[in-house]
């Protein structure tokens, strides 16, 4: 798959929202967006750049423009339709000129068929999409990737349980499109890879029925994964050679739903990770009380209690206050990636088939695949900053040992007027194989503010202030400002 492939894709989707539209519509959107940062440091505040789908650059001064078309239509016997493109182009970003989601969805009551670039959001967990600090497997942190998912998007609640129990899944593989940014990114003598493809799955179950009793519990798996592509070595004059072919024939996409050792890469085949998701809701009249965790892991190590208590994860407690003109929620959440089974990693099967450590697992990092990342940005939680992030040309997280807190409040003080306010500290500890010299301390703000006039129905203006003060990714102060006009006939 390449460009001229996602563009046919894109012309797909516009040629069939034309012609349903003809015949009656139940809802046509268009959208525009145009965004610019300015900022004084290396690269741009940590949150005017992370959780935004790999839309804007994280150098200091960065801008773009987006024009996008949704359709949506309602048939009968409870199918539905839905299809969108997006189309961006961009200043100091990724790229030039890009498709951001090009997406055809086909509905069956609670089934869902999902082909295409989409910004998918709520998995494994849903989270405040403005104020968490981000997700652990994927998040909202990287450029859509171009995927066929058959879903249940929503909890659906199984028959004959009233109610009480409710589950919801996915099944998905793709391609990673980002082979040529790697090539131009790394250093020569540097290995990239290209040509991979992707596969994720997920089954979460949801316990109560809060009409009968105002509590609800979570829990479930998701795990991801890359497998296929090529590994290559970008030479001093500029051309690549080839280090390694990566299995992808027919049987490998088996083969990685269910992993298992391969005889022809002497491990398991792809890069692995995933993690176990728990939520707990209480509800109080309007008030709303959330606790999540997610168990980030890579191997069995972490994935079970083989070596111990849980000490890695994603942890948040959020809080909805009834209607008011203040504060809509608050969110905590911390974050630690620092035990990774501990230091210790030992996995020669040929020599001592009696001893084996599976620690130092170095996450978001991998042998063959290098770093969990699209275009540059971290696929999973965005304080593992990715390797857009390295001036030495390297495609690696390098520093995956975080222990973070994180703040964010929002509200609505008036009709037209929205805020958000996100307050982090991190320390970071490098990697096992190549710690920092010392342990970096980074502090991340921000404070935003949208407005939607109501004689304007149509714009939305947002300005975001932000401040970094720290030693990793560094000093910085700067401003976004964004305008979006959007329209929708239903």
């Amino acid at each position: 798959m390449n460009l001229r492939y996602i563009i046919m894709a894109a012309m797909t989707c516009m040629a069939g929202m034309a012609g349903a539209a003809e015949t009656g519509r139940d809802s046509l959107a268009v959208e525009i967006e145009m965004s610019g940062t300015v900022s004084n440091g290396k690269y741009a505040p940590v949150w005017l750049t992370a959780n935004r789908f790999g839309m804007t650059g994280n150098g200091s001064k960065s801008g773009y423009l987006s024009a996008g078309l949704g359709y949506t239509k309602n048939l009968r016997r409870n199918w539905k339709i839905e299809a969108g493109v997006e189309l961006a182009a961009g200043l100091n970003t990724t790229s030039d000129v890009w498709i951001q989601q090009a997406y055809w969805d086909i509905a069956w009551r609670c089934l869902n068929l999902s082909i295409g670039g989409k910004e998918r959001t709520g998995w494994p967990l849903e989270k405040d999409e403005e104020l968490t600090s981000g997700w652990m497997v994927e998040g909202t942190n990287y450029r859509p990737t171009p995927q066929v998912r058959g879903e249940i998007k929503e909890y659906w609640s199984v028959p004959g349980t009233r109610k009480w129990l409710a589950l919801k899944g996915h099944v998905a593989y793709g391609y990673f499109g980002d082979g040529k940014w790697q090539e131009d990114f790394v250093a020569p003598g540097q290995v990239f890879t290209r040509d991979v493809l992707y596969h994720s799955k997920a089954l979460m179950l949801r316990l109560g029925n809060k009409e009968k009793l105002p509590v609800e519990f979570e829990f479930g798996l998701m795990t991801a994964a890359q497998f296929g592509g090529d590994m290559m070595k970008k030479n001093a004059d500029g051309t690549v050679t080839l280090v390694q072919d990566m299995p992808d024939g027919l049987k490998d996409y088996w083969k990685i739903f269910i992993p298992g050792r391969d005889s022809r890469l002497a491990n398991v085949q792809g890069n692995h990770c995933g993690s176990w998701n728990f939520g707990l809701n209480l509800f109080f009249g309007e008030w709303k009380l959330r606790g999540y965790l997610e168990h980030y892991f890579e191997d069995h190590s972490q994935m079970f209690w083989e070596y111990g208590r849980w000490k890695d994860g994603h942890i948040g407690v959020e809080l909805d206050f009834p209607k008011n003109r203040w504060i809509e929620t608050v969110v905590w959440e911390g974050l630690n990636t620092t035990d990774q089974t501990g230091p210790i990693l030992y996995d020669d099967v040929f020599s001592f088939t009696d001893l084996q450590m599976s620690g130092g697992d170095n996450y978001y990092t991998n042998g063959q695949y290098l770093g969990w990342q699209s275009f540059g940005a971290s696929l999973g939680h965005p304080l593992l900053f990715g390797p857009e992030y390295n001036s030495d040309g390297t495609n690696r997280i390098r520093g995956s040992r975080v222990k973070a807190q994180h703040i964010g409040l929002k509200g609505s003080p008036a009709k037209d007027w929205k805020w958000r306010l996100m307050m982090t500290f991190s320390r970071n500890w490098g990697s096992y194989g190549e710690p920092f010299d010392a342990v970096k301390h980074q502090f991340c703000s921000m404070a935003e503010v949208n407005y939607s006039p109501t004689r304007l129905k149509f714009w939305d203006f947002k300005l975001a202030v932000a401040m970094d003060r720290g030693q990793y990714p560094g000093n910085s102060t700067g401003a976004m400002m964004t305008v979006r006009y959007r329209w929708e006939k239903k």
